[in-house]
């Protein structure tokens, strides 16, 4: 049961990764690499202020900002200096790493016994339980620090979830989907696209960063290699979310991309329980990254040769 719990609870919080990155690479269709220098930079910053006495909670916000911060910058080297968006966003990525080594200090900090956004909910589930540390749930014995940050990874990915589609419902959330599907309308309605995807690129970044910042409090640390390869994690979760609710909605695509991270985590959770070497971890997902890719047009090309034949036959 922990190990469902644990692969719920990482689930959640790289949901908004992958959230972040539905803005990016569905709505305004910028293929953004920041995304693997961005979680890191927000588990670094978080990591150094909890460290250095600060509220999670303010840690957090921070951590949200300096996202935007490099969403922004990769914005400007694409609108501004013309720079190609794959290459404004490796080049910003290649910034980031020494920058989160600045920021650190070293390569990685260790975050026990420091204070976190689950601390109230952990202090409340230990209140209800008369100082209990355990609970039986469904027969089976759980840590109540692991259901609180299960609890309150939940309450926020909900709200953030929320507060997001209510913003993609207002117009300025529409002229921003509208960017990415059809510049020249956005132009002909006055609207400056550049802002639009500066503006864009800065949202998601502050989501990839704010999953990063919670990820460094669950885990206990924050590593300046952590953020390798998460970019093909968000799209492997966005592709099982399409595959899962298919594309009716935004609020029902929202739903599915974080759908799709928990289920993605809990088959990756199950696969290290039967013994998957975990170095093999990135090779694994890059292989089912492609097969998601390849194997619609496949079975699409597969069934009209099907049909073809017995329409022949």
């Amino acid at each position: 049961m922990n190990l469902i719990i644990g692969a719920f609870t990482i689930g959640l919080i790289l949901s908004l990764l992958s959230v972040g990155m539905l803005i990016s690479f569905k709505m305004i269709k910028f293929t953004d690499i920041t995304v693997d220098g961005s979680i890191t930079l927000g588990a670094s910053t978080t990591a150094v202020l909890i460290m250095a006495g600060w509220s999670p909670w303010l840690a957090s916000l921070v951590a949200f900002l300096a996202g935007m911060l490099a969403g922004s910058l990769t914005g400007i080297l694409y609108t501004k200096f013309k720079i190609q968006e794959i290459l404004a966003g490796i080049l910003m990525m290649t910034a980031l790493y020494s920058i989160n080594l600045r920021i650190m200090g070293r390569s990685n900090i260790p975050m026990l016994d420091t204070k976190t956004v689950s601390d109230m909910p952990e202090q409340l589930l230990l209140q209800a339980s008369g100082g209990e540390t355990k609970m039986l749930l469904s027969g089976w014995q759980v840590s109540l620090i692991d259901l609180a940050v299960f609890f309150s990874s939940l309450i926020l990915v909900v709200l953030i979830s929320w507060l997001l589609y209510r913003f993609l419902l207002t117009h300025f959330g529409t002229v921003l989907r509208a960017t990415g599907n059809n510049v020249q309308m956005v132009r002909a309605q006055g609207v400056n696209n550049n802002k639009m995807i500066i503006f864009s690129l800065a949202l998601s970044n502050g989501l990839v960063a704010l999953s990063g910042s919670l990820l460094a409090q669950y885990q206990g640390f924050a590593d300046v290699q952590m953020g390798i390869g998460m970019m093909v994690w968000g799209l492997a979760s966005i592709i099982i979310g399409e595959a899962l609710v298919g594309k009716p909605g935004i609020g029902v695509t929202i739903a599915g991309a974080i759908l799709g991270t928990i289920l993605f985590r809990l088959l990756i959770a199950i696969a290290l329980r039967w013994g998957l070497n975990p170095n093999d971890l990135k090779l694994v997902t890059a292989a089912f990254v492609f097969a998601a890719l390849v194997a619609p047009g496949f079975f699409k090309s597969y069934s009209q040769k099907i049909f073809k034949s017995r329409k022949h036959a």
